[in-house]
């Protein structure tokens, strides 16, 4: 059975450890399996939901984040990548959901409330970023898509999505698929910050980038936040919410002498310095590579736009198939 899967990112900067450990590197791993059919989409109509006032720091960051895509693996022979606001039929599709949907359900919904006290909106809440999950589920349905990769904090907008699925099916014909969550791996979690507060985010500006340099990387190794009570290299040290061994863990192939360090760490007589310069050499291994194919697709960037032509192109289709089915279920399609 082949299975669709949607997938994508809000170009608002670059993309960090987070969304590599999150999301990219599984991309990777699912778009080699031949009965996987893979949609990747930037979602800038998303993004302006609240950066309208902004739109050019939207619109550099495309750029960004397909070197990222690129430099993390995933290809598009084999990948469709495009921009969400080249599909006019994804706003459409909107526009029908929405009247599906109440004004008191998109309130209840647990990931926007959050997001809005979040970004401090109070009453000046865009009606965009009010109703996106409504647009989600738009761009899921669009390509029919049956499997849709996140993190156990955006359920609530699948289950949005499902809602909508079953309204429509229910009401007008049975044209839309139900999607299913693909779910993180257990206990993966979410990568926290450098600084131990919460997950790496952009906005806290405590992430490593997949573009940054390896002196950057040293940096900010160095600043990470580890046991405040560790002060001296013979002090027992803890494990527990050291972000050094947080990543070493998540990062570290060799398990043996990540274990035996947490001993000396937790005995006493291992130093933060020595922690750190080890979890720089493993990152370094991870990040040369996408470092170097990022700088090598770079040099091309009328390529890189060329990609993501062809990939809307081939994304509008396919949305334009589903749209006409949507629309002959409704009884609108009134001159085909």
């Amino acid at each position: 059975m082949t299975n669709t899967i949607l997938t994508g990112d809000r170009p608002t900067g670059k993309l960090h450890l987070g969304h590599y450990v999150g999301s990219l590197k599984n991309r990777v791993a699912l778009q080699e399996d031949p009965e996987n059919k893979m949609f990747i989409m930037v979602a800038d109509q998303q993004a302006l939901t609240d950066n309208a006032r902004n739109p050019q720091k939207v619109a550099d960051n495309i750029m960004e984040v397909a070197l990222d895509y690129l430099a993390a693996g995933l290809d598009p022979s084999k990948s469709t990548i495009f921009i969400q606001s080249q599909i006019p039929q994804l706003a459409e599709l909107t526009l029908y959901f929405m009247n599906l949907v109440t004004v008191s359900r998109v309130k209840r919904n647990p990931t926007v409330k959050a997001e809005i006290l979040q970004k401090e909106f109070g009453e000046s809440i865009p009606t965009g970023f009010f109703v996106y999950p409504i647009a989600q589920a738009a761009d899921i349905t669009a390509f029919k898509a049956n499997l849709v990769p996140v993190g156990d904090d955006q359920q609530p907008m699948l289950e949005q999505t499902r809602e909508i699925v079953r309204d429509f099916n229910n009401i007008y014909a049975p044209v839309l698929v139900e999607p299913v969550a693909v779910l993180p791996p257990k206990g993966s979690g979410r990568l926290p910050g450098i600084d131990g507060q919460g997950k790496m985010s952009k906005s806290l500006n405590n992430g490593i980038y997949l573009a940054d340099s390896m002196d950057v990387v040293k940096k900010k190794v160095m600043q990470m936040y580890t046991d405040p009570q560790h002060i001296h290299v013979a002090d027992p040290g803890r494990v527990e919410g050291n972000m050094v061994f947080t990543y070493l863990d998540v990062f570290g192939t060799d398990s043996e002498k990540i274990a035996d360090l947490k001993a000396q760490y937790q005995k006493g007589g291992l130093g933060d310095v020595a922690i750190k310069r080890y979890l720089i050499d493993v990152l370094d291994n991870q990040l040369t590579p996408m470092r170097e194919r990022r700088e090598m697709f770079a040099k091309d960037p009328a390529a890189i736009y060329e990609m993501l032509q062809k990939g809307s192109e081939a994304a509008e289709k396919v949305a334009a198939q589903t749209l006409s089915e949507v629309k002959t279920a409704m009884g609108i399609n009134y001159f085909k």
